[in-house]
């Protein structure tokens, strides 16, 4: 089976992928915009999180073809493609929008494991179980979708094998991971910005499997492959200047993130898989139209903000040297109300990262790839003040 798509051409999958590319849980992701509320400014960027997921799958596939070792190919293959299609089943809608807001620090990870283990795909898991008999399939899956990382924040018992660790990693990985890599090509093409697009099949050839500093088996690359990873470096570097942070797009998604904290407070939504689907972008676009019509609606700022730009809130990148105190004094002193200005602070200072994986020189030698490149960019922006227009005079 296959399906075209507009970044890698035909995808194919096999009868397994399509029973859950078919399932509810999936098709929601047809309705859940990659960027979130980004299309306010870039119309382009309308594109979803199924597509990506999509996207993501394909290109674990090519990763696995790469890397991917003898020992249960077959099997550790088809995990790999049902955990990338899985990887984003928990996201709310409009992405990361309101994540933070609604579901605090474990983020749409614990919903993607909690949607991978509930009634929705039990009949794909069964299907599977049927090919692959006394495989741990759905923990298999769930190790793949979200990572060591992400996982044993939510379960700290749980154990990888050192090539779990590496198959996860060809998802979630961090400078080569088919997750990064796709939603960075997808999202410049949609935008029409040319900064996210990078020589990612290259990448792929160059990849290896290496021994990190601890002697534990990681995902590397070969010495030729360190330009397409410094130019991955900096089209995230770019990205998020131009899209991911950019100052215009913050301001929209802080009026969508306040105004579905509002729609969504009660915590009934999070109570289940089944009220967590509910849910839906369509549910909360009608409540805007309404909340930007009633003037008594407690989201009727943030809905009026987001129909009309002159009463959108301006987002201001603040430095880390920004206190707390002063920006209490800024909004004692010009009487500012407390749903007119908002901020938020990370105690993060001004760092800066670069290429940060082992590289195989071609002497066979397992170097840092901070004796290759110099390349550094700070970390994206954490500080920002976001103030009602009526009180721009005062900056």
């Amino acid at each position: 089976m296959k399906i075209y798509d507009s970044v890698h051409g035909f995808l194919h999958f096999n009868e397994l992928e399509s029973a859950l590319i078919d399932t509810e849980v999936f098709q929601r992701l047809r309705y859940i915009h990659q960027l979130g509320i980004s299309y306010m400014v870039y119309p382009g960027g309308t594109h979803t999180r199924f597509e990506h997921s999509l996207g993501a799958m394909h290109l674990a596939g090519k990763i696995f073809d790469q890397i991917g070792r003898e020992e249960d190919r077959v099997y550790w293959q088809q995990i790999l493609h049902l955990a990338a299609l899985c990887h984003d089943l928990g996201h709310l809608p409009f992405s990361h929008v309101a994540e933070s807001r609604l579901l605090g620090s474990a983020g749409h990870e614990e919903w993607t494991l909690k949607i991978i283990e509930s009634k929705y795909l039990k009949p794909v898991w069964e299907k599977a179980r049927s090919l692959f008999p006394d495989k741990p399939i759905m923990e298999h899956v769930g190790k793949l979708a979200l990572g060591e990382e992400n996982l044993k924040l939510l379960r700290p018992e749980v154990e990888f094998s050192p090539w779990e660790r590496i198959y996860s990693q060809i998802i979630t990985g961090d400078f080569f991971g088919s997750d990064r890599i796709d939603y960075l090509l997808r999202d410049a093409r949609a935008t029409g910005l040319s900064y996210g697009l990078f020589d990612y099949m290259q990448l792929i050839e160059m990849l290896t499997v290496v021994p990190d500093e601890k002697g534990e088996l990681t995902l590397g690359v070969e010495e030729n492959g360190i330009a397409p990873c410094e130019a991955l470096l900096l089209a995230r570097h770019f990205m998020q200047r131009r899209v991911y942070q950019y100052p215009t797009a913050r301001a929209y998604s802080f009026h969508m993130a306040r105004f579905m904290k509002i729609l969504y407070g009660d915590p009934k939504y999070v109570s289940s898989v089944e009220n967590y689907l509910t849910m839906t972008e369509p549910e909360v676009l009608c409540a805007l139209q309404k909340a930007r019509q009633d003037a008594s609606h407690p989201g009727h700022l943030d809905a009026s903000a987001l129909f009309d730009r002159k009463k959108r809130f301006q987002a201001i990148h603040l430095s880390h040297v920004t206190l707390l105190k002063d920006l209490l004094s800024y909004k004692e002193k010009l009487s500012i109300p407390d749903r007119q200005i908002h901020w938020e602070l990370s105690d993060k200072k001004g760092l800066k990262y670069g290429l940060s994986l082992p590289v195989r020189r071609k002497n066979a030698q397992i170097t840092p790839a901070s004796e290759f490149s110099e390349i550094s960019i700070p970390a994206s922006k954490k500080n920002w003040l976001y103030l009602a227009p009526e009180y721009n005079f005062a900056l």
